[in-house]
């Protein structure tokens, strides 16, 4: 399996914030699908966003939809990074496609030093690789199913991050449910996984996820940003988390609206 690319701050990492919630260790956790950096007004502004990412007061973020030297519409910049320098976080990059130096996928920011990482392999139904004219593209395990390891004031805690396939067909993202949670089983401790899953809370393929992590639901819909319509980003926790509040950020920097959550990892 790929290792994750991990890139320190250049300034010292944010701290946890001082929350106190009766007891555990708090810890606010966003959600974010950045849309490659762009807007609900279709315009590329990774100032914008990181303004909107800085005012959530976040200690771990999960990003999907990530460009690193993607193309023109991010303007070739690797906006993991970028986004990690602007909000003074560590940075773990984890690549669904990586096409010479052009890379697409998911990330972690953490205000907590990563100690270690991993880019899991699930199944997917690729968009990058040209089918062959006489066939049909197969899924096929591909990496993007990124994991840290933190410790938090002390306190271990593993974050996944995913973004599962987009088509109304759930019989890939059956396949990537069953995956993650095998690779999730392999760990014990405190974890949260988080990600855009392209389905609401009741679909059936992520009834099995349930079994596992609890849904930080924020009680409101999150795509698409403009006028919402559907719940399809999450903030889930694992036994050893404990669910304060969620809440859904007003906000058009991206097509999708993030999810907050505040957690508090059992002592």
């Amino acid at each position: 399996m790929a290792a994750a690319l991990l890139v320190a701050p250049a300034a010292p990492p944010a701290q946890a914030r001082a929350r106190d919630f009766g007891g555990g260790i708090p810890v606010r956790v966003v959600s974010y699908n950045i849309h490659a950096g762009i807007g609900s007004d279709g315009v590329f502004d990774l100032d914008r966003q990181a303004a909107v990412l800085r005012a959530l007061h976040a200690d771990v973020i999960g990003l999907q939809e990530v460009d690193v030297r993607w193309g023109a519409r991010s303007r070739w910049l690797d906006t993991a990074v970028e986004l990690g320098r602007r909000l003074a976080m560590h940075v773990s990059f984890a690549p669904i496609y990586r096409i010479g130096s052009r890379e697409f996928g998911v990330a972690v920011l953490s205000g907590h030093p990563v100690l270690a990482a991993e880019n899991h392999r699930i199944t997917r139904l690729s968009t990058q690789t040209a089918p062959d004219p006489a066939r049909a593209p197969l899924p096929a395990p591909a990496p993007g199913f990124g994991e840290v390891v933190l410790r938090v004031r002390g306190a271990p805690l593993r974050v996944y991050v995913t973004h599962l396939d987009h088509r109304a067909d759930p019989s890939v993202r059956t396949a990537q449910v069953t995956e993650m949670r095998q690779i999730m089983r392999r760990a014990s401790g405190p974890k949260v996984l988080l990600g855009d899953f392209n389905a609401p809370p009741s679909a059936p393929e992520l009834g099995p996820l349930w079994r596992d992590v609890r849904d930080a639901d924020p009680g409101g819909s999150t795509h698409p940003a403009l006028n919402p319509v559907k719940r399809i980003d999450y903030v889930t926790a694992s036994a050893g988390v404990r669910v304060h509040g969620a809440h859904v950020a007003d906000t058009l920097a991206s097509d999708h609206r993030p999810v907050v959550a505040d957690l508090r990892l059992c002592r």
